[in-house]
């Protein structure tokens, strides 16, 4: 049975919208694209290399998929572009159609929370989701994360997408597996359903 794995830099104020670039997730008029990289630290690519295990997939929103499908497959050869591309992705999606973009790509039909549900079931690798907000919240009321990797940056935003809802339902309870800290100050703290 595979586990989701969630793999998010995020604010002290919980903002998780475009850490990578400045391009990369204007929505809403936000201006603060490419916020973590100015703490980009060696030891942060360890540990999510840790959290993905030798046997991963891709498991992503619409939003997230097409941008890394525009962006990574267009980087000079570097690990995580080549081990993008050999992994198997799945999309969760009710817009886009098939055949998707980018190899290895599978759409997950209908309801998300019910797609994952039974693809967890399937596979017997974890399933490890980068970004995509809204994937993770629809994935939350029903219990279907089972880790959080967060990377946690000394920084307050005051405005972004958040990884977590101000209301709704109650979230499952967590315990702190493991943590570490960068020499640039971020937090990287995994935790896991308790």
């Amino acid at each position: 049975m595979g586990k989701v794995v969630v793999i998010e830099h995020l604010t002290l104020d919980g903002v998780m919208q475009a850490p990578g670039h400045p391009e990369e997730d204007p929505r809403d008029g936000f201006r603060h694209g490419g916020w973590a990289t100015r703490n980009h630290d060696p030891v942060m690519q360890e540990v999510m290399g840790a959290s993905m295990s030798s046997s991963w997939s891709l498991l992503a929103g619409r939003t997230t998929y097409e941008r890394f499908a525009d962006y990574w497959p267009r980087q000079a050869p570097n690990p995580f572009t080549e081990a993008l591309d050999r992994a198997q992705k799945y999309v969760a999606s009710t817009t886009l159609t098939e055949p998707l973009p980018w190899q290895n790509s599978t759409l997950l039909k209908g309801d998300a929370a019910a797609a994952v549900a039974g693809l967890k079931e399937e596979v017997a690798e974890n399933l490890v989701v980068f970004g995509s907000g809204v994937l993770v919240r629809s994935l939350l009321p029903y219990g279907l994360v089972d880790e959080f990797v967060l990377l946690i940056h000394p920084l307050v935003l005051g405005e972004g997408r958040r990884l977590f809802p101000g209301s709704g339902p109650d979230l499952p309870a967590l315990h702190l597996a493991g943590s570490t800290t960068t020499g640039t100050g971020v937090i990287i703290a995994t935790y896991r359903s308790a």
